[in-house]
């Protein structure tokens, strides 16, 4: 019971240290970068579910990996890839503008193709999944605390620069609780599923910052554009996937389920992945 509560509490204070870094501005700033912002959202919306399927089926993983695999992908970037697109020398505007806009769209698409995934790979034991009530849940955990984010930094930007780095340290700190809480829940799942999941996470991760990095370029995009369309498209927000497969399967009465797994390794790979890439991209 008490997860239950906390991590909804969680996920929804990480996304208020995301508004408040975001300004009215990062949602019209996407006119600046036309193309850019167009190859970044669709490598996300569209290409990166369709390589998840793609990997969980070549893989042949159990249902319940696919679905949680699918949850991931289905995820929009989060504060993590606004931090690593500036720390890879990126362009930091039109990260937090596809983050924002993603962020908002994911409120639609998940629910309906997270219930797509679910009887897909489940079939007939596939749990029933109500996409109202997780829309509404999303909203109320990503949507409401982005807009009180926003809200406090136009409103008092003074005190919102001096409590910021805190909030931000706080949601790393809170995000670690939320992966190790998954992986010890599941311990026993994870240990005998590692030498599959780990494979998989780190070529989901590969390959979509691949693909990323191969777009911007074929579309002739600058260096600082390319690397953020490679990392927003390569790096996906583990606690909301996490919570999703939890609201997911909550009406079965369970709490972190192994739904969540693949999200936790993900999370943990990630780094492995993306930290020699953000030296590299600094270098270039």
């Amino acid at each position: 019971m008490i997860v239950q509560v906390l991590l909804p509490l969680i996920l929804a204070f990480i996304m208020f240290s995301l508004g408040l870094g975001l300004r009215g501005r990062d949602f019209s700033r996407v006119l600046k970068f036309p193309v850019a912002f167009g190859v970044g959202l669709l490598n996300q919306i569209v290409l990166l579910p369709l390589v998840a399927l793609g990997l969980a089926h070549a893989f042949g993983l159990e249902p319940i990996f696919a679905v949680g695999l699918m949850i991931l992908a289905l995820c929009p970037g989060g504060v993590t890839s606004n931090i690593l697109a500036k720390l890879a020398g990126g362009n930091a505007p039109l990260s937090i503008s596809l983050t924002a806009i993603t962020s908002l769209l994911s409120i639609l698409t998940v629910p309906l193709l997270v219930a797509f995934s679910v009887n897909h790979f489940m079939g007939e034991d596939a749990p029933p999944v109500d996409v109202t009530r997780l829309g509404l849940t999303m909203f109320l955990i990503t949507a409401v605390p982005v807009a009180i984010g926003m809200a406090l930094t136009a409103k008092f930007s003074a005190l919102v620069e001096k409590i910021a780095p805190v909030v931000s340290r706080t949601a790393v700190v809170l995000f670690v609780v939320i992966i190790v809480a998954a992986l010890a829940k599941n311990w026993e799942v994870f240990s005998s599923n590692l030498g599959t999941l780990g494979p998989v996470a780190v070529l989901l991760n590969v390959v979509m910052l691949g693909l990323g990095l191969g777009s911007a370029k074929a579309l002739r995009l600058d260096e600082r554009d390319a690397t953020t369309i490679s990392i927003e498209s390569g790096v996906q927000n583990g606690t909301l996937a996490i919570a999703v497969g939890s609201i997911v399967a909550a009406v079965e009465g369970q709490v972190l389920p192994p739904a969540t797994v693949p999200a936790a390794v993900y999370s943990i790979t990630m780094y492995f992945v993306c930290v020699p890439f953000v030296f590299w991209r600094r270098r270039s």
